[in-house]
């Protein structure tokens, strides 16, 4: 009797095992099934902030990077008077530096103040150009994470109406439906982490570039500013 039920124990301990084992894993797809509806726009905002951190980063690092010589040469070429390689050269940049320093070059002659209103206007259109679409992350940023409680809130709602109308107050089903609306908590703070992270990361980048736009405007408008050229340039 002993040798029989051995056996028998230890295959249903092993059967118990093996059926507890699926039960306790749980696959990402699952999980945001789980959510309920909420985590369709949520998802829908996820894809939206990874495309418009993407998008951003690339125009923008494309579009500050500037060469360390950049504004020397272009100083070099303005004191010898080589006015239109001046021109040539910034707009061969294909950049947002080269772009405004290309029009300010091509003021040269004209009073020094249309050329600072010249580099401010172009320098704005450029900066605003690198800010767009920044303000959707602001947007997202502040928006996942209330879906999130919506999806949550409105879960328990439920759990407690269910509550309500079976009669049964049972830890197991509280506890259960809860952490599956606790899910859409999660996604949405986790979207909204993400997008604030990138668009202030992003705004830094902008910031870096306006700094040094700001010297190399300083220095080029020092260079028509000098007795030498300040005849030529009035």
């Amino acid at each position: 009797m002993i040798l029989l039920q051995v056996p028998t124990t230890g295959t249903s301990a092993v059967d118990s095992t093996a059926a507890a084992a699926p039960a306790q894993s749980m696959q990402l797809f699952d999980l945001v099934a789980k959510g309920g509806w909420v985590m369709v726009p949520i998802s829908i905002l996820f894809f939206l902030t990874l495309y418009l951190i993407i998008e951003r980063w690339l125009f923008i690092r494309s579009n500050t990077r500037v060469d360390d010589n950049f504004i020397d040469n272009v100083k070099d070429m303005v004191m010898q008077g080589n006015i239109k390689s001046a021109e040539s050269f910034c707009k061969n940049q294909r950049n947002s530096i080269g772009r405004i320093f290309e029009k300010a070059v091509g003021r040269i002659g004209s009073p020094i103040k249309d050329i600072e209103g010249t580099l401010e206007t172009v320098g704005q259109i450029e900066l605003s150009r690198l800010e767009r679409n920044l303000g959707y992350l602001g947007i997202i940023a502040g928006i996942a994470p209330m879906l999130g409680f919506i999806g949550t809130i409105s879960g328990i709602i439920r759990i407690f109406y269910d509550i309500s109308l079976s009669d049964n107050i049972s830890v197991g089903i509280i506890a259960g439906g809860l952490y599956e609306k606790m899910i859409t908590s999660g996604a949405g703070l986790i979207v909204g982490v993400i997008a604030y992270t990138g668009y202030h990361l992003l705004n830094m980048l902008i910031e870096k570039f306006t700094l040094k736009l700001e010297v190399n405007s300083f220095e080029f408008m020092e260079v028509l500013q000098k007795p030498t050229e300040a005849a030529r340039v009035r």
